[in-house]
């Protein structure tokens, strides 16, 4: 008699599962170093899946003789990765910015924009005048676009109300998200993205605003899980956001960390030393800055896409940064301004174009190490016996294709927690 389980996922070229090896249960650890370049693909591959979570993975026929399924997903000769994970979104926004990318094009810089009002500024004055409902199907059709690329977990911020009643709003349309979508949200409050222009003259007390009203609140009702600071020139000075860190820790809050994008003014150093979870951008960060992160365990979150749409000349240090031993993770930044990428497909191809990563250093990036920055239940970003069974399917022969191509998105089908929700073309998760 063969054992009965919910899904078998059969007909792959490649299964991916960036797990210790067939048959282990699933280590939630993130990987380092060499070990970054580490897959294991399993050729000719399948996985079994039981409530939720996978069972089995190994060689086709290993496991056809072991195991009979009420659904079969044929995969028809693609390539099986886990589920996308992005560890750094801003997907409530009421306004695209597309003439500001012309303008950067016409020689216009992020800090000239943000200056004249634009960047933003710009989000939060569009933001404060939208209704819920807008916000509501704006951020349901990004989570759409963000399934259909194959992410099935992120992290989300709010970041564009700057304001207590508009960031509260932000982060009760995330939890609602998180509650009808099948793309699984990590909430992060991000009041302090910039100070308002209302408390252009008295920054000290839009700080308090933040530490003393808006981030209590939000954690007392379960609305975020972390806080994150804008650290850079043209935002918090260093001092600033360690009031804002601090002032997070003690509504229990954990800390992430807009570090060192476009100028080293020791973001990372103070990421480190306050225990964040994550430092995010990180084109200038020093050797200082790389050698505090790996000694307090913050992990790098590396953002290519900001960088092609910016134009820096510039990009993160990521070879120091291995060699430190940190473990390396990619995202979108998607957000309406500087990175309107909501594929961490495209994400992969971009790191290992600017950044020089390998295209298993950027899969593991993508999912295995980005999981294990996110607050989230359950082990995500791997393919082995215990963890989530949260799988993608590629119309590509081998994993190597997702640097090799761009242009176009090779998912074919999403399976979230055991249960396909897309299929090309067609949301099946009901909503």
């Amino acid at each position: 008699m063969k054992e009965h389980v919910d899904l078998l996922v059969l007909g792959a070229a490649e299964v991916v599962t960036v797990a210790d090896g067939q048959g282990l249960v699933a280590n939630a650890s993130p990987r380092r170093g060499a070990d970054l370049d580490a897959l294991e693909v399993v050729a000719g591959g399948a996985v079994a899946v039981r409530e939720g979570l996978v069972l089995a993975v190994g060689p086709q026929d290993d496991l056809l003789p072991i195991y009979e399924a009420e659904t079969i997903l044929d995969a028809r000769g693609g390539t099986v990765l886990p589920g996308l994970v992005d560890p750094h979104t801003h997907p409530v926004f009421a306004a695209t910015r597309e003439g500001e990318f012309d303008l950067r094009a016409r020689g216009g810089t992020y800090q000239d924009i943000t200056a004249a009002g634009g960047g933003i500024f710009s989000s939060v004055g569009a933001l404060r005048a939208a209704t819920r409902a807008d916000l509501a199907g704006r951020l349901r059709a990004h989570l759409d676009r963000f399934l259909a690329c194959g992410t099935t977990s992120l992290e989300a911020k709010s970041g564009y109300g700057l304001d207590a009643r508009t960031e509260w709003l932000s982060l009760e349309l995330l939890a609602e998200a998180d509650r009808t979508h099948a793309v699984d949200i990590d909430p992060t409050c991000l009041a302090a993205h910039q100070v308002p222009p209302e408390f252009k003259h008295d920054r000290a007390g839009y700080i308090e605003l933040v530490t003393g009203t808006i981030l209590p609140e939000a954690s007392r009702r379960g609305l975020a899980r972390s806080a994150d600071v804008f650290c850079d020139a043209g935002a918090y000075s260093v001092e600033e956001a360690r009031t804002v860190l601090a002032g997070a820790k003690r509504a229990g809050l954990a800390l992430r960390v807009h570090a060192d994008e476009l100028a080293p003014v020791g973001a990372a150093e103070l990421a480190a030393e306050m225990g964040a979870t994550t430092a995010d951008h990180l084109v200038k960060v020093s050797d200082a800055g790389i050698q505090a992160m790996a000694a307090a365990g913050t992990a790098p979150v590396l953002l290519p896409g900001t960088c092609f749409s910016l134009r820096l000349p510039e990009v993160a240090p990521v070879s120091r940064m291995i060699e430190a031993g940190l473990p390396i993770t990619l995202a979108t930044d998607f957000n309406p301004g500087t990175s309107y990428v909501p594929s961490m497909i495209e994400v992969i191809a971009l790191a290992c174009a600017l950044l020089g990563l390998t295209v298993a250093q950027a899969i593991t990036a993508a999912t295995r190490n980005a999981a294990a920055t996110l607050g989230l239940p359950g082990v995500r970003g791997q393919l082995a016996p215990g963890a989530m069974a949260d799988l993608i399917v590629l119309d590509v022969p081998n994993h190597l294709f997702l640097g090799y191509q761009t242009g176009w998105n090779p998912v074919v089908s999403v399976v979230k927690g055991g249960r396909r929700v897309y299929t090309r073309g067609t949301p099946t998760w009901g909503g």
